[in-house]
């Protein structure tokens, strides 16, 4: 009867740890084949979970190229902000180079509803333009003829340029005179804070910043006068806003460029034309 071999038992490692200087024998650790091969994968798997949750879940990943960190996020923000401002800017600049050029070509006084920001109107109502336009027409038509002897009547009446009387914006010096060429307007040194007020009855056309002339504003009065003031050092008022003569709309200042004291740029227009105002206003 033939000898049977004995199963293969597997092989068990031994891996002892001594101390250098006695020979101590510090720890022994035995393992197989399987064990070691198992230990290995578990120890890559569990350092590899380890380096992902540091990572995923601590600010070390801000390291990783082209992460969205807190100041990229911040800044995406804070550029939408500024895009925004910039589209109302361009919006406010439209509706002022179309006001301003009605003015200065002798118009009509411009109708605030007929440009939102360079686009077309949109009607909220559900009448067409046509039914909307002949409403307007009509309702404009009966209003005339009911105040036609009216006190309000007479207030519309237009008066030429020299019968107007003008408040005084501010009182100061005249540094510089007018030219219709060079200089369309005056420069009248104030102390910087004085009120600048308005000098007749009308609407605000523009306020805003400039970087030349600082804070300034546009304002249209009736018999297409209009009044612009510059470098003031802060805006009372806004845009649409209907001022009453003497009212105070604005603060003397230097902003801008700034290559004089603090002063007030002050024009006055009527029918497109540049007007001295100091032979219509006392200063």
């Amino acid at each position: 009867m033939g000898r049977q071999n004995p199963e293969k038992s597997e092989k068990i490692y031994r891996l002892s740890f001594f101390e250098d200087s006695t020979h101590k024998k510090i720890k022994t650790l035995r393992f197989s084949k399987s064990q070691l091969i198992y230990g290995l994968v578990s120890a890559v798997v569990l350092g590899a979970t380890a380096i992902w949750l540091i990572f995923a879940l601590t600010p070390i990943r801000n390291t990783i190229p082209g992460y969205p960190d807190a100041r990229a996020r911040q800044a995406a923000v804070s550029n939408a902000i500024k895009i925004d401002s910039l589209e109302n800017a361009v919006a406010r600049w439209t509706l002022y180079a179309e006001n301003l050029s009605r003015v200065l070509t002798g118009q009509e006084a411009f109708d605030y509803g007929s440009i939102i920001s360079g686009g077309k109107v949109e009607y909220l109502s559900d009448k067409s333009r046509d039914q909307l336009a002949r409403q307007d027409s009509v309702l404009r038509r009966t209003v005339r003829e009911e105040e036609q002897f009216g006190v309000s009547a007479v207030r519309e009446r237009s008066l030429p340029i020299q019968g107007m009387h003008f408040f005084s914006p501010v009182k100061g010096v005249v540094a510089l005179e007018f030219d219709a060429i060079s200089h369309p307007a005056i420069d009248i040194t104030a102390p910087s804070g004085t009120v600048v007020k308005s000098v007749l009855d009308g609407t605000v056309v523009f306020s805003g910043w400039d970087d030349e002339d600082g804070y300034y504003l546009v304002m249209q009065h009736k018999d297409n006068v209009l009044s612009i003031f510059n470098h003031c050092s802060r805006l009372l008022i806004r845009d649409g806003e209907q001022i009453k003569a003497g009212t105070p709309v604005a603060l003397v200042g230097n902003t801008g460029i700034k290559d004089q004291t603090a002063h007030l740029h002050f024009g006055l227009w009527h029918n497109g034309e540049a007007l001295d105002p100091q032979k219509y206003i006392s200063f």
